[in-house]
């Protein structure tokens, strides 16, 4: 049964920076590749940033870019999203998610397992 399970959410100031992590068990972590997704209230799930099987590949929404790095360890079977620079519109809960393909994607559906989100609050 696979399992994500996110963590390192919080409160935090605008300007600060904050490291979510994402937990994999239950598959072979490093025949996925992994993404963060995010979710506003009253807005629809939006691709955040993805990264490759290896790792030596990652995409990022414009909105992020330049402002996090996402990155896995495999021997671990983690994932994690720094962010820095946080500003209120970074508010979302966070959901990771695993894609058993070799090929990179945006699209939600398109990936196969999701965990239950970590809450990310950005005050100004």
């Amino acid at each position: 049964q696979a399992q994500l399970v996110e963590s390192g959410g919080a409160l935090v100031q605008a300007g600060g920076s904050l490291r979510l992590s994402c937990a994999a068990s239950g598959v072979t972590f490093s025949s996925y590749e992994m993404g963060w997704f995010r979710q506003a209230p009253w807005k629809e799930r939006e691709f955040v940033a993805s990264i490759s099987r290896s790792g030596g590949i990652t995409h990022y929404a414009n909105s992020v870019k330049g402002r996090s790095t996402i990155s896995r360890d495999n021997a671990k079977n983690t994932v994690y999203l720094q962010m820095n620079s946080l500003k209120p519109a970074d508010t979302a809960v966070y959901y990771c998610a695993a894609r058993g393909s070799t090929s990179y994607a945006r699209q939600g559906y398109l990936y196969d397992y999701w965990g239950q989100g970590t809450q990310v609050t950005v005050s100004s």
